[in-house]
């Protein structure tokens, strides 16, 4: 029985709603949340996890010091990360593979000498662009799909599989992403620590501080809530390039299964995430929050296309659902009412932020 549990990052979204989630799911172990506070909105979870008694500790993934003075712990679920896709655009990476791979290092050592057991994080951006873009679609009305020619290695109607080659450029995020996985598996090979690897493609759900390039879903509730222009970036400005979305519940009821099942942490890879059924183009997610709200708002076209784009992604949770008895079971609407009562509750305070 697990009875100490350290989250880092657990002061951002996922990290600071799932230290919660934690010390809920088991009112008797302790939770520790560690972070450095560097991201925007980090310090508005400070106070729900003190009032969910979970501990708070201030330190940085990329310290091995700061990880010393932490109490031993059981389980390490590893969220730390500068999330951007962009983080590095037009600069050096050095900063972001310090924490996203370097941190992922200093973590693993951590865990080795106490013992514990590692969850990581993952993302959906270890895929090459290259291959993803390069798979024959078509325009619909509302989305970009891809033909069943697309269909081979990897890709199917339902998404994106695990057996998906990942040779090719795919961003520095995602390379210390994918990086960061080879080690965890070398430290399950090598030391016979306990390790899991989940492929998050978008997670959403209230107490997400939305950005362009990070929590876009939050970000289009906020603007139909408070009011502001939008855009439709890249492959044309048509709004049509499709992502699956998760709810953070559904993750965290997935976690539960995984937490019971401790034979299947030998280093395994899943892809987590929405998958067909959850997914939405950007001018659908207009749609919905458009009716969830009675607002429409201005969305202008910016044709052209970041190269670190990506025109379609959805998981094929077809591993994971088999392994655990999982799938996610709120749909993009769901998630989206949840972010809008979110946004209501605490509009005076998010206004400024979010709009």
């Amino acid at each position: 029985m697990i009875t100490s549990i350290l989250v880092t990052g657990g002061a951002g979204f996922v990290g600071a709603n799932l230290a919660i989630w934690l010390r809920r799911r088991d009112p008797s172990a302790r939770v520790v949340a560690f972070d450095n506070l560097r991201r925007r909105g980090s310090e508005w979870n400070l106070p729900r996890l003190r009032d969910a008694d979970v501990e708070f500790v201030h330190g940085d993934v990329r310290s091995p010091e700061d990880l010393e003075r932490l109490p031993a712990t059981q389980l390490v679920v590893d969220c730390a990360a500068e999330p951007s896709v962009y983080a590095s655009e037009g600069g050096s990476p050095r900063e972001l593979l310090n924490i996203n791979l370097l941190g992922t290092l200093n973590t693993l050592e951590y865990a080795r000498s106490h013992g514990a057991q590692l969850l990581f994080l993952s993302t959906s951006r270890v895929y090459p662009i290259g291959r993803l873009n390069g798979l024959p679609f078509q325009e619909e009305a509302t989305r970009f799909s891809w033909t069943p020619a697309a269909r081979g290695l990897g890709i199917s109607a339902a998404g994106v599989s695990e057996e998906l080659p990942v040779d090719g450029p795919r961003s520095f995020y995602g390379a210390a992403k994918l990086a960061s996985e080879a080690l965890i598996q070398e430290y399950c090979h090598s030391y016979g620590m306990r390790g899991l690897i989940n492929r998050c493609g978008i997670l959403a759900g209230p107490w997400q501080f939305g950005k362009v390039d990070q929590g876009v879903v939050t970000l289009w509730m906020a603007r139909h809530v408070f009011g502001d222009s939008l855009k439709y970036i890249g492959f044309g400005g048509t709004g049509k390039q499709v992502r699956d979305v998760l709810h953070i519940h559904d993750l965290f009821e997935l976690l539960d299964r995984q937490l019971a099942r401790p034979d299947a942490w030998d280093g395994r890879i899943y892809n987590v995430g929405g998958g067909r059924e959850c997914s939405t183009s950007l001018c659908e997610l207009t749609d919905v929050c458009q009716q969830l709200t009675g607002r429409s708002l201005t969305v202008v076209p910016q044709p052209d296309t970041h190269p670190l784009d990506v025109r379609i992604y959805m998981t094929d949770n077809q591993r994971v659902s088999a392994d655990f008895g999982w799938r996610p079971v709120r749909r993009i609407a769901d998630t989206l009412a949840d972010i809008r009562s979110w946004l209501i509750e605490h509009a005076d305070a998010l206004r400024p932020l979010l709009a």
